[in-house]
């Protein structure tokens, strides 16, 4: 396809470090009805909401259901890797952003066409998964795990498309309320099918003591029909109003372009899995850290080196390849230079204090003493709902004023409210777990919005789904690799430390937020017809 010529949007010169004077003359009920009573701010709740189903279906029903079906721990935790995909989606984002769909692209548009296919295959996954018993053989539980990728697989790219979809459906101004009204929809879909699974599996009659296929089975299934509220969604809403060229690459290009993707996939998993048998053992937090940083970067570059290789042997149409994975980097660079650097810095640790203290505190609560009731109840469910507020509050705030201002009040929150957790370690009743989970859920909504917003600035409107997919994998990187190794930093001090050690973390986060503000203007980026 060639370079996809946009005509300009009807706001990208909107600086989203201003807000109109008209915004700022609505009073606060004006500001939030404009923000949020709006067709826009509807779709993306929807289509919020059917990005949140997939995923606890993936890590902790999926984990319950094969611990009550008897399957060994080990082999539990090992079907966490069935949602890499979510963490490493930018390296089939490209294809996403650019392929076309035979008769969906014609009849549905090019987003619109993309969801539609993720969500028929989410479902698809989910059916298949419903059909498995695993305790049935290792044949079945072979099944099992390929349905489990699957649906992995389908639903990061799922969220690919509604990424790009939420940034070309509305100017600058509205992508705070916008990023707001997805996470509300993220947030419900994930009690649906976290909290929600978990109540249907015991209505239907399965407990670790008493094992039921037939409960999972009908309760997957009830997912599966719950995510036909994705689908009818994606049948409602509008094709974002953007005039693309028709392409001009042949069957074969398109051919060659998904042999390429795979080839390079398969040198990233062998690079990966490879550098984690090369590098040494070490019990030291910081070398894990350091090995796991490594052991990426080696993996991303046997990835480019995979490309250029079937490049230079001309099995790989360079133009194309150049179009798909190397402009929409390149483009980012000229537009920041040098100070794209420091965009990426704060971009790949804005999250890393709440992050990384989130990664253990199930196992916190469970070590406090509270029961498996408690902590579902608290986290799963008043939590969540904690969350949603917290992005709604977000969401008004960079309505409101300079989003970096309220990305600064968002990274303050994200790691000072790690501190009631060392005041939950000396007070470990129901009541103060309540509030420490609250609180924190709430400061997480709120910065979670901002920086939605914020990353929402940083795309370009002609590589929306490429960019964002590398800025959001690149916003957890730093956190999943650090935080899995919060369990060492607790068994070598303590929870009190290693919560305080969240905090500190956070401080940094300050500093670069100062920098950004200071040498890079925030703004949407014009593209002409």
């Amino acid at each position: 396809m060639t370079m996809n010529q946009l005509n300009k949007h009807p706001s990208q010169s909107d600086s989203i470090t201003h807000q109109s004077s008209q915004t700022a003359n609505l009073t606060a009920w004006q500001a939030f009805a404009q923000a949020y009573l709006n067709r826009e701010s509807l779709a993306l709740l929807l289509l919020g909401f059917a990005a949140g189903v997939p995923i606890l279906l993936v890590f902790s029903s999926l984990g319950l259901w094969l611990r009550e079906a008897g399957i060994e721990r080990s082999t539990v935790t090992m079907f966490g890797w069935a949602a890499l995909g979510y963490s490493f989606k930018f390296i089939w984002a490209p294809l996403v952003d650019s392929l076309p769909l035979p008769v969906l692209t014609r009849s549905l548009g090019r987003r619109r066409s993309w969801l539609l296919l993720t969500q028929l295959l989410i479902i698809a996954a989910l059916v298949l998964m419903a059909l498995t018993n695993p305790q049935g053989s290792d044949q079945m539980l072979m099944v099992m795990a390929a349905a489990a990728v699957l649906l992995g697989f389908s639903s990061a790219s799922q969220d690919i498309v509604i990424d790009a979809y939420r940034i070309e459906i509305a100017p600058a101004q509205m992508q705070p309320a916008l990023s707001a009204t997805y996470i509300m929809g993220y947030r419900i879909g994930m009690i649906v099918s976290g909290a929600g699974a978990l109540y249907l599996a015991d209505f239907f009659g399965s407990t670790m003591e008493s094992y039921s296929y037939l409960a999972w089975q009908k309760t997957y299934l009830i997912m599966a029909a719950v995510m036909l509220i994705g689908v009818m969604t994606t049948l409602w809403i509008k094709e974002p109003t953007l005039s693309v060229k028709p392409a001009t690459e042949s069957n074969r290009d398109y051919l060659q372009m998904i042999l390429v993707f795979v080839a390079a996939v398969v040198a990233f998993i062998l690079a990966f899995r490879g550098m984690g048998t090369v590098l040494p053992e070490t019990e030291s937090v910081l070398m894990g850290f350091l090995y796991g940083c490594m052991q990426f970067v080696a993996s991303v570059i046997a990835f480019a080196v995979m490309i250029f290789v079937l490049i230079k042997v001309e099995i790989a149409p360079k133009q194309m390849v150049m179009r798909t994975w190397v402009e929409p980097v390149a483009e980012f660079f000229r537009r920041y230079g040098k100070k794209a650097l420091l965009l990426l810095a704060l971009i790949g640790v804005y999250r890393i204090s709440d992050v990384v203290a989130g990664n253990i505190s199930n196992i916190f609560y469970q070590d406090l003493g509270f029961s498996k009731t408690q902590i579902a109840n608290a986290v799963k469910v008043v939590g969540v709902v904690a969350s949603i507020g917290g992005s709604f509050v977000g969401g008004w705030i960079a309505q409101r004023m300079n989003i970096v201002k309220a990305m600064t009040l968002g990274a303050i929150l994200a790691c000072v409210t790690n501190l009631l957790f060392i005041l939950l370690v000396y007070t470990p009743v129901p009541m103060m777990m309540y509030f420490a989970v609250i609180v924190d859920n709430l400061a997480a909504g709120l910065a979670t919005a901002v920086f939605v917003a914020f990353l929402s600035a940083l795309t370009s409107i002609r590589f929306t789904a490429v960019q964002y997919a590398l800025f959001s994998s690149l916003m957890t990187l730093a956190p999943k690799l650090l935080g899995g190794y919060s369990g060492s930093i607790v068994d070598a001090t303590s929870y009190q430390f290693f919560f305080g050690f969240t905090f500190l973390i956070g401080i940094p986060v300050l500093l670069l937020i100062y920098l950004v503000n200071k040498h890079i203007k925030i703004s949407q980026p014009q593209i002409d017809p």
